[in-house]
């Protein structure tokens, strides 16, 4: 392995390269290196000048997130001290930016006296996303380059900006193109200042406040509180931002300490830390046999050209992938792709897309009436109805038509894709891709598993879900695999309680104060009533010793009550306007004196407990089985998936920050509280039980 830095001389130029792949993340081995390559420059008399610069795509991605959980990241050379030093040396100290230069990265470069950045280069501080705050002085000198309204809003949102907008702002000095220019640069405006005797330190520069007043910051918060609802580091991130304009620098940067120490230790952080790498570990496919190799993926076909279908053909269009999206009839195959030019055409009035663009994305989706234009696809999804009967017919067809070697994927939300699999003569070719609605918005993507499905197959999918923008995670056969298997408990409880007293706008209001995007039946409204009715009518075989079994949605459903689409469901709509409909409460009543449900008054804990809890137990039970091969993959579903809050990690990270035994004791709780209803479903999963005795969490599964 290369030194993580490298140190040449210039033409009297000290040329600091970072080298410490992937990322130059700023662990403590860069950064030793880092401040014995600053020590040398400082001492050579030979130097003039200095040139921080990378040797890859990206400069500098920032710390090494791993040290935050160790502690590591506070050992010496400590990165805010380490930046205190390179801005206090008295040569010229140029940053070569050539291109990603996120958190530490950018205060990497904020700390050197000059910015040199390539046009393709971005610039971000991102540890709002962690949790945390920018720890290493970037709270204190993005206000006096870039201004404080823009400063703050990096700092709280966590969205970089591109370098022409840098170069605007004055956070960087200069915007080269050519491979070798930003390097080239940096070097000829760190001789240019030297020679001059230029030396310009951040920290010493006013905090640029235009445009602020004294009510800016309280009407800045009351602007993201709806959208920041549940996370802690926001305002600490406003808190130090607040710093910069009240305190000397010196002061400025403990209170940036300060304040970044009592985020990292909230639950929060760790909430956020554990998702960003449960994210990127759900891509890893466990036992893979290492000599697999992704088929290729060029051409694809869709199957459907509804709301589902027409958003899938959207994310290969949008990643430059040729699709044929094939229809029964004329007429739904036209209201489906304008459908879809729809969409871009918004995303164009945006300013999202050019016309261009638009055009261009329109003229990779290929319409067609006929499964034949099919025999070139390397991969084609079903998105029709969600009838096994109806994949039966798909997938013959497909079988009969499509090349040796073509992926067929079902679209499937809950069938049994080992049964799918059994309508063609080629299992192992077969595997689920459940897309999450709107297709072409959200990020997750099921990856569903079959037992012949083939290690290539796997891996094609997980690597098709990058390029497509996807999130993937891995899941076994299963009713509803990770995601909808685990809301079928949630949901079940979430109805039986609107029958015992709650009423739904108390249930789902408990659900949405502790940070889902909406409530378990507000969801049901908005995916349709109807949906939810058909699945259940797939396995009533499986339901039918509960006669109380979201009997209540059943009952909307006869009653022609969908949701959202018809105006009425669990609520009334008036165009967004949500209010509570009377009629259900009634209707419940009536459900509940049929079955004997006695009709009580429910307190918000145990509206939150009996549904939280039996979905965490589901989970558990998901593991045990082998459906998901870690936690942090149903984390990762469910979060990407389902609107569970990050700043919670998902529900099993929840669950450890609780306690195993508090979940476990809580069930238990309602199998006794509950009568036959609790015995019936109020059963501690075995792997839930094993970890309480054990005194272990879920993370120790790995």
């Amino acid at each position: 392995m290369p030194e993580p830095v490298d140190f040449e001389i210039q033409s009297g130029v000290g040329v600091i390269t970072l080298q410490s792949p992937p990322v130059n993340a700023l662990g403590l081995p860069l950064r030793r290196a880092l401040k014995e390559a600053l020590d040398r420059a400082r001492d050579d008399a030979a130097v003039e000048g200095v040139v921080v610069a990378s040797a890859l795509k990206l400069f500098c991605a920032g710390a090494d997130i791993a040290e935050f959980a160790s502690g590591a990241f506070s050992d010496a050379p400590f990165l805010p001290e380490l930046l205190d030093g390179l801005e206090a040396m008295d040569k010229p100290v140029v940053a070569a930016v050539n291109g990603a230069a996120l958190g530490g990265g950018l205060e990497l470069a904020l700390a050197c006296h000059f910015r040199v950045a390539a046009p393709e280069a971005v610039l971000g501080v991102p540890e709002v996303q962690l949790g945390i705050l920018p720890g290493a002085g970037g709270t204190q000198r993005l206000p006096r380059l870039a201004g404080v309204k823009k400063a703050l809003d990096m700092i709280v949102s966590g969205n970089p900006i591109a370098a022409d907008e840098a170069l605007t702002l004055g956070l960087v000095d200069k915007v080269v193109d050519g491979r070798d220019a930003p390097l080239d640069a940096a070097l000829a405006l760190a001789k240019e200042k030297a020679a001059a005797g230029d030396i310009r330190r951040t920290s010493e520069l006013p905090v640029n406040t235009d445009g602020v007043d004294r009510q800016f910051f309280d009407d800045y918060r009351q602007s993201i509180a709806r959208r920041t609802r549940g996370y802690f580091a926001p305002e600490r991130c406003i808190q130090a931002v607040e710093a910069a304009c009240e305190l000397p620098y010196r002061e400025g940067l403990e209170r940036e300490a300060a304040l970044f120490r009592e985020c990292a230790a909230t639950p929060q952080a760790r909430a956020q830390q554990h998702i960003f790498f449960a994210e990127r570990q759900s891509s890893v496919i466990p036992r893979l046999p290492k000599d697999t190799r992704p088929r290729d993926i060029r051409r694809v076909g869709v199957i459907g050209a509804g709301t589902m279908g027409g958003g899938i053909a959207m994310c290969f269009a949008n990643a430059g992938i040729p699709v044929t999206v094939v229809e029964v009839k004329e007429e739904a195959l036209d209201r489906g792709l304008g459908v879809v030019r729809k969409n871009y055409e918004i995303s164009a009035k945006k300013g999202r897309l050019s016309d261009a663009q638009v055009e261009e994305r329109m003229g990779l989706i290929r319409p067609s009436l006929s499964f034949d234009d099919l025999a070139d696809a390397d991969l084609v999804i079903e998105a029709v109805f969600e009838s096994m009967e109806v994949k039966q017919q798909v997938f013959e067809r497909l079988d009969a038509v499509c090349k040796p070697g073509a992926i067929l994927a079902s679209n499937t939300s809950t069938l049994d894709v080992d049964r799918i699999a059994g309508f063609t003569g080629r299992p192992q070719d077969v595997l689920g891709l459940h897309f999450f609605s709107p297709a072409n918005v959200m990020k997750l993507l099921e990856i569903v598993r079959g037992a012949k499905t083939a290690p290539d197959v796997l891996a094609t999918a997980v690597k098709l879900a990058k390029t497509i923008g996807k999130v993937p995670v891995v899941a076994g056969v299963c009713f509803g695999f990770i995601g909808n298997r685990m809301l079928e408990p949630y949901a079940r409880e979430a109805h039986r309680l609107v029958l015992e007293g709650a009423t739904p706008a108390q249930v789902d209001k408990v659900l949405a104060d502790f940070g889902l995007a909406m409530g378990v039946l507000s969801m049901y409204d908005l995916a349709g009533i109807d949906v939810g009715f058909h699945v259940r009518e797939s396995r009533r075989d499986q339901i039918a010793h509960d006669p109380s079994y979201e009997l209540i949605a059943d009952r909307l459903y006869a009653l022609g009550r969908y949701g959202q689409k018809t105006g009425r469901g669990f609520y009334i709509y008036e165009g967004r306007e949500q209010k509570p409909d009377p009629e259900v409460e009634r209707l419940s009543e009536e459900i509940a004196a049929e079955l004997g449900i006695q009709r009580r008054e429910i307190s918000d804990q145990e509206i939150f407990e009996r549904c939280i809890y039996m979905l965490v137990n589901e989970g558990a039970d998901i593991l045990e089985e082998g459906i998901a091969y870690r936690p942090g993959d149903i984390d990762v579903v469910w979060c990407n998936g389902y609107g569970f809050p990050r700043f919670r990690g998902g529900p099993m990270q929840f669950a450890d920050e609780t306690g195993l035994r508090t979940i476990a004791d809580g069930i238990e709780k309602y199998r006794d509280s509950l009568g036959e209803y609790g015995r019936m479903w109020f059963t501690v999963s075995p792997l839930l039980e094993r970890l309480v005795k054990e005194n272990k969490r879920f993370a120790d599964l790995g």
